[in-house]
């Protein structure tokens, strides 16, 4: 946990996914009671208004104000990304693990499963769903994503969980007469933490950028707001045709900050969990190099000299 804290590219991400997730539990009260606006509120003085003024980020062509979309959408958006992640990765968890560690016709029937599910068109196939789903919701839209995203987590959960189930201190565990599920729990799952990690920071990513998409071709109603709606909004009523920035450009603009705050702390945990990529080892690799190229220098010099 030390490395991890001391490391700068985690602090940077955990920094940045921090902001977001405290903008998404505050944010209905900063526009609230700060802003003393409404997303849904519209200014009929300022129909697509450019920044400045009352509007600090402009308004849209309906005239809501743009810094209040985006500060209610930043809840959408993250609560999207974080349930589909805790889906996509429990799932993923439960059939990877299970199969990895008990094998035999159980890791052959989930790993039948897997293939189906990693081999279907998952976003064509959400499309299709979601398209018949009336007012689709963040809610709806975060499991429809998370069902669709396991497959790729689990596969990678059954290779580590096969590698080891045949490390030495599981083998011991076994000699003793201890239960499958205790040394899954106990001695396996702490083993997993760090894959686990990345793996659901990359699946709330998935998920911003899936829920997104799927908003900018029209799936999903109602009132909520999140950052895809916004950009499906300025896309529908020409806000981009009629170069309004400051209405698409922001929430596009967060959704890659909150996918490079991610990528930064997957870094950090590669260069923790990988001996070759901290710090320290580069430093006394880069020494240990020198070192060598110093000998030769002065072995072919005698060489010469001789």
């Amino acid at each position: 946990m030390r490395q991890f804290l001391t490391n700068g590219k985690v602090r940077i991400g955990l920094a940045v996914f921090g902001a977001f997730l405290l903008i998404a539990l505050i944010g209905p009260w900063l526009v609230s009671s700060v802003l003393g606006t409404d997303p849904h509120r519209i200014d009929y003085d300022a129909l697509g208004a450019a920044p400045g003024g009352e509007h600090l980020l402009g308004t849209t062509t309906s005239g809501q104000d743009v810094l209040a979309q985006l500060i209610t959408g930043c809840r959408g958006s993250v609560a999207v990304g974080l349930l589909s992640g805790v889906l996509a990765v429990g799932v993923a968890a439960l059939v990877g693990v299970t199969g990895g560690f008990i094998g035999g016709r159980t890791d052959q029937l989930l790993t039948a499963v897997t293939n189906i599910f990693a081999t279907l068109p998952s976003f064509p196939l959400m499309l299709i769903v979601a398209g018949y789903m009336a007012n689709v919701g963040p809610v709806a839209i975060a499991l429809l994503i998370g069902l669709f995203e396991w497959p790729v987590c689990a596969r990678y959960l059954r290779a580590q969980t096969l590698s080891l189930r045949g490390r030495d201190f599981v083998q011991a565990l076994r000699m003793v007469g201890e239960s499958r599920w205790r040394m899954v729990l106990v001695e396996i799952m702490p083993h997993l933490t760090g894959i686990l990690s990345s793996l659901f920071l990359r699946a709330v990513v998935t998920g911003v950028f899936t829920e997104a998409g799927l908003r900018f071709l029209g799936i999903g109603g109602g009132d909520s707001v999140t950052w895809g709606t916004m950009i499906a909004f300025a896309q529908q009523q020409e806000g981009v045709v009629r170069g309004m920035w400051w209405w698409f450009a922001p929430p596009g603009l967060f959704i890659a900050l909150l996918g490079t705050a991610t990528a930064l702390v997957n870094f950090g945990l590669d260069e923790i969990g990988n001996p070759v990529l901290r710090h320290s080892s580069r430093a006394a690799i880069r020494r240990a190099t020198a070192h060598m190229a110093a000998r030769r220098d002065r072995t072919n010099t005698v060489e010469v000299a001789s």
